[in-house]
Parts: structure tokens; sequence; C-alpha cells
């Protein structure tokens, strides 16, 4: 489409009936915030600017937004001031927006499954007139703003619940609250705003109202799934989207070749990539920024956490849980495993029971693990511990930190030493005179 693009997003809220003290669209949903997956929704629109409306401890939503660029595409923000309603927050984003001119799509942090696709066709379906509108259909319709037509089925207008006629009521059509405007009509009607209602504030809705008391045809989109509308203003709002949004996730990995064994009971985060042929077994979360590679097996009851790479063939078994840890080609780590800051070769074996010990209580450290390794079970690897390919422990040991194990080297005990070289190729050991290593 050739018409400039600006996007508005409304991200003052307080959220109250949340009961936490986190921003409602900073809550956390499949690794995002829930504005971040609103705002990604309308990146894929490539808009010109995107200006977020913020005030409710807006400095830490500002901060935390920016920080997720790389998804949301560049922000612009602007603080509302005390809020006075959603026609109050697009006066405040209009008039940071200058003198743009083009089409202007409004959407909020608070209603984070709203899909690209919808949202493009809201856009054509404006064509020449000064606004088109969102509409879905609900069972239940309780709470929400009903959608108005004349005895021809055109549009005439939106009234809220509270100020409907008992057939009004019964209405099962809604507004969705998404809106595209043409930006040079969307500015007077904004400047005749009254806050002449029981709230005391200015409705956005009230521009619609304008539109069509001027004789303007308000198109409207009614949209095929209404969940994507669902808006989060309670902790049991965000645990039913996070089920949607998981689907969504399972789904995409699953028709790009991904066995996930049980999605029931699957947690995969996004920005997750996993190569065809890899399968997740029960009980495992993935997420978000971890990358599996192609013909690898998770789970069951693996936890894979932020910076986990596993390239192809490498195996995390149960109750094994990775930070910041590479695996290397066909590296296992199979039963009851710690692995963070680690970088672990390829084909090495992780034995049952390995924690490397990356913590001192001030700060994290590495450990280096080569290929073709053999961890013993029940290992701590103090960090940072150095193994070469080849080397391996014995059930037990324990390195102390700054250890480094030589090439086919076996370190046994506590403290660990070494006993013998090992001859790889053989599968055998060579005897050597034990001494201890710091």
């Amino acid at each position: 489409m050739s018409r400039p693009l600006a996007v508005i997003s409304l991200c003052a809220g307080l959220g109250k009936r949340t009961k936490v003290s986190m921003p409602k669209v900073l809550l956390p949903l499949c690794g995002r915030p829930l504005a971040v997956s609103a705002l990604a929704a309308t990146r894929a629109l490539a808009p010109d600017r995107t200006v977020v409306v913020v005030h409710h401890q807006a400095e830490r939503v500002q901060k935390v937004l920016t920080a997720h660029a790389a998804v949301t595409g560049p922000l612009e923000f602007v603080d509302q001031g005390q809020p006075r309603g959603t026609g109050h927050a697009v006066q405040v984003a209009m008039q940071a927006l200058g003198d743009f001119e083009g089409d202007v799509l409004v959407v909020y942090g608070d209603v984070p499954l709203i899909n690209t696709e919808t949202l493009a066709a809201l856009r054509d379906a404006r064509e020449d007139a000064p606004c088109a509108a969102l509409t879905a259909f609900f069972e239940d319709p309780t709470g929400m703003g009903r959608i108005l037509r004349d005895d021809e089925g055109n549009f005439v207008g939106i009234r809220e619940q509270r100020d409907c006629s008992p057939e009004e009521t019964a209405i099962d059509e809604i507004n969705a609250g998404f809106y595209c405007f043409d930006s040079e009509l969307l500015r007077p009607a904004l400047g005749r705003l009254s806050p002449d209602n029981a709230q005391g504030e200015l409705y956005l809705t009230d521009v619609i109202a304008d539109f069509v008391a001027a004789g303007h045809e308000v198109p409207t989109l009614e949209i095929a799934d209404p969940s994507e509308i669902q808006g989060v203003n309670s902790l049991a709002d965000l645990a039913m989207a996070r089920v949607i949004m998981q689907e969504r996730i399972l789904f995409e990995h699953l028709a790009n070749g991904v066995l996930i064994v049980d999605p029931a009971t699957t947690w995969i985060d996004h920005d997750v990539q996993i190569g065809a042929d890899t399968k997740i077994l029960p009980c495992t979360v993935i997420g978000t920024g971890c990358r599996i590679g192609a013909g690898c097996e998770v789970g069951p009851f693996a936890h894979l956490r932020v910076g986990t790479v596993l390239e192809d063939g490498a195996e995390i078994g149960n109750f094994v849980e990775a930070k910041k840890t590479v695996m290397g080609k066909g590296a296992k780590a199979k039963h009851l495993t710690y692995l963070g800051d680690a970088t672990i070769g390829a084909k090495a074996n992780i034995g049952a029971g390995t924690i490397t010990a990356n913590y001192d209580g001030t700060h994290k450290h590495p450990t280096t693990i080569g290929e073709r390794c053999f961890v013993g079970s029940g290992t701590v690897l103090v960090a940072p511990t150095t193994m070469a390919d080849g080397a391996m422990t014995g059930a037990g040991a324990i390195t102390k930190r700054g250890s480094a194990l030589g090439p086919d080297e076996v370190w046994v005990g506590v403290p660990a030493r070494l006993l013998r070289k090992r001859d790889a190729a053989a599968g055998k050991v060579d005897a050597a005179k034990p001494k201890e290593h710091s």
C-alpha cells in the first residue's frame, strides 16, 4: 500500500484489576511483554512511525519496550499526562506525529493477540473513508460497546452498554476498538471531542459518531477470530491469553517439522528457533532466545533458558537445566544436570548429576568442555574450569576453580587430580603418576 502509515499504541493504563505493581502492558506473555506482542503485529506492516502513549510508570515502560526494538521496530514515546480517555490519548499522539499525513492505525498495549493480517485487512477496508472500524460477534457481549446498524445493515454508530436500550443490549456485534483513520480527517474530529459524559472523558468512539453525523460512510471489518481482540485486564485474562499464544507458537513449530510429542505439557516462548526432525518430549520448557538445531532431542522435564544453543544432533534429557550454554554437535546431557555459562564440544557426554558451578556469589564464570569429553556422574566443575578434547572425570569428582584438564587426561577425586592419560583411540587409559592440580 502506497499511503504512509503511523501506528498509535495506547499503553498508559494503570491496570488496577491485575493487582500487581508491574504496569499491565509489561506483563509477560510467552517471553514477551504484552505490548511487545501487539507492536510486533504492527511492525510487519512497516509503519513509517510508531508512537506509544504512556503514563503509568512511564520510564519503566519506555525502558522495557525500547529493549525489544528488534521485535517492535523504532518507537517514539509520549506521556499522556493525566489520562482522560482514549480520545485524549489519541489527541496527544497526533500532536507528537505533527504534520504526518496518511493512515493512522490505533492499537492497544493490553490486547496482545491481534494478528498482522487482521490489521492489514482493516487498513485495506478504509480505502477513501475517514475511518474503518473492527467489529466482532461475541456469544456474551456483556460490557462491550454495541455496533448499531440501519435497516440496510449500514454502520450508524457505537453504543456503550450502559447507554443501550433493552433492544440494543441484545445486539451481539461489538466494537473491537481497533481503527484505521485518515489523518487529515482525524485531526479536526479530535478537536471537536467533548467530555460531556458520565466519565468526564474524551471518547475515541465520539470521533466515529462525528464522521457518521457529517454523512461519511464508515466501513467495518468483522474479525474472523474473536480471540484476537481478547484484552488483558486481570491475571486470569493473562492466563487465557497465554493458552492461545502458546498454541500459535507450538503450531508454527509443528508446521516446520518439529516433533512435539505432547503440546499440552510443552511451553515454548517467542523467538525460539528449532530445526526440523528435532523431538521435544513432554513437560519441557524452552525460553525465549534459545536456538536448537536439526535432529536434536529435548526432554522430558527439561528447561532451556536464555542463551542456550543446541547444535545439530545434541541431546538434553530429563531434569536437565541449561542457561547460556552451547552444546556441540552430538553432545549429550541426559540426566539430572545443571549447565550454566558452559561451552560443550561435539560428542561430549555429560554424566548424570553434573553441575557447572558457575556462580561464586558475585560473578558468573565459564566452563569449557572439549570435544569427546566424558564427564563422570556427580561431577562438580567449579568455574572457571577447562577440559581439553578427550578429557575425562571420574564419578563424584570436584574440580577446583581454575582447573585445566589436558587432552585425554583422566581426573578423579575431591579435589580432582590427574590420575591417568586416556588412550581415546583404543578406549583404554595409560598409567601415569597421579598428581594434584590447582
